[in-house]
């Protein structure tokens, strides 16, 4: 049979289940309890673990059997011990299929497969090793009082067959790569469930699809925070929030850069919270970002930013220096995110604080110049001034085109201006004051 052919049953029957409405969610073919399908993929961290426990909740009550896809390198930030206890005392049969293909279940993730009451495993897939259980501080060492024994965790990688063999699997099949065959190969094995037997019905043989499928989904929000959770990732998220606030205080605003920024910077202490960092090492990589952004402000560029960045890279390396491999910081990123934050601080920034000063010196060299009005001012519009136009605001009513008009004060990159009395003082050209024109403006232009 082809593989669109195998899937088409087990599609539709999902789709009904998302969509039939409680009488759908009851029953599968022939009166068979629906199965919730769990698909545990990469880190689990805290949206993972409430989706993963949410999950069981749910089928406990609809009494469902719990299919859980495991592809995991493990846990990290969370209490291992809880969920894989949760798991292990879970009233409805709990199946952990290790897959697709190429799947693993290593650290907690043999945890929790070691707790199921039944474990299928993928070809090309692996079981192990079972440490560290936590990937923020690994260590080798299994700790008592686990609800499996330990001697059933396995302390290195095996492939489906040594798994398999040394009973830490108890079933692999090489035609087993999607949900649907899964169903099929574990239809009438026997699981104990609480200290009862429970024979698994999921595939109707005389129709050949699987039983009723629910797929559960992690969802939008918990997709964004677990994304955000990685030690990477709020690295990421933290220098380049830093960097957009930094700039934003070379402005006179609030702009683009520091929304931005802050968002970024909100999405970074989320993932600080869900997976602390070590806080002497994130402690010097604030400082080394206050440190060359105060040496910015001063105009110096000296001894205080090449401390800053000494310290950045310093906290850098230091964060996350400890946790598993799975989940660190490549060098790579942190060499580049050290290179792009000396050149951003130490130029970058010293550019625009200096564009800055250029276009505001300009702009209040414009204050007292008269100029023409190129379209309606009602009350803003095109007014041309010393050559250049500039987008005007009226501060006494319309002003129609072609007016004369003479600029009285700067909002940021708007010219305020009035129009200019038919008797009053003459000017040169446009834009050019004449004797007339050196008298002291209304208001000074803001710094």
């Amino acid at each position: 049979m082809s593989p669109p052919r195998r899937l088409l049953p087990g599609l539709v029957l999902g789709l009904l289940a998302l969509g039939g409405g409680p009488s759908a969610a009851q029953t599968g073919p022939g009166g068979a309890p629906p199965v919730d399908l769990i698909k545990v993929d990469g880190v689990i961290d805290a949206p993972m673990r409430d989706y993963l426990v949410g999950g069981l909740e749910r089928s406990e009550r609809d009494g469902a059997v719990v299919l859980i896809q495991l592809d995991t390198p493990g846990t990290m930030g969370i209490d291992w011990m809880e969920l894989a206890v949760r798991v292990d005392r879970a009233t409805v049969p709990v199946v952990v299929w290790i897959g697709p293909p190429g799947a693993r279940a290593e650290g907690s993730g043999a945890l929790i497969a070691a707790a199921a009451d039944l474990v299928v495993i993928s070809p090309g897939s692996a079981l192990g090793p079972a440490t560290p259980l936590d990937l923020l501080r690994p260590t080798d060492r299994i700790p008592s009082g686990l609800p499996v024994d330990a001697d059933e965790l396995p302390r290195e990688q095996f492939s489906p067959q040594e798994a398999l063999d040394r009973g830490l699997a108890d079933l692999g099949d090489p035609s087993v790569s999607i949900p649907q065959d899964v169903l099929r190969v574990v239809d009438g094995h026997a699981v104990d469930v609480g200290g009862r037997e429970v024979t698994l019905e999921t595939w109707d043989e005389e129709r050949s699809i699987p039983a009723l499928t629910r797929f559960h989904d992690l969802g939008p929000w918990r997709r964004v925070l677990h994304a955000v959770s990685g030690p990477a990732v709020i690295y990421v998220l933290l220098s380049l929030g830093l960097a957009l606030v930094a700039f934003e205080l070379t402005q006179s605003g609030i702009g683009v850069a520091g929304v931005g920024g802050t968002a970024m910077l909100a999405l970074a202490g989320y993932g600080l919270a869900a997976t602390p960092p070590w806080w002497p090492g994130m402690a010097m990589l604030l400082a080394g970002v206050a440190a060359m952004t105060a040496d910015v402000r001063l105009r110096r560029l000296g001894a205080l930013s090449v401390l800053g960045l000494a310290l950045f890279a310093a906290g850098s390396i230091t964060s996350y220096g400890g946790v598993a491999p799975a989940v660190d910081v490549s060098p790579w990123l942190i060499g580049g995110a050290v290179l792009a934050t000396g050149l951003y601080y130490l130029f970058g920034l010293t550019v625009a604080i200096q564009s800055r000063e250029r276009m505001a010196s300009t702009r209040r060299g414009l204050v007292g110049l008269v100029g023409e009005t190129r379209g309606l001012l009602a009350p803003e519009g095109p007014v041309f001034v010393k050559g250049t136009l500039w987008r005007g605001r009226s501060q006494d009513g319309p002003i129609p085109a072609g007016t004369r008009v003479r600029v009285r004060r700067i909002d940021g990159l708007v010219l305020e201006v009035r129009a200019e009395p038919e008797d009053g003082p003459q000017d040169g050209p446009q834009g050019e004051p004449g004797r007339a024109g050196s008298r002291e403006p209304e208001a000074d232009p803001p710094a």
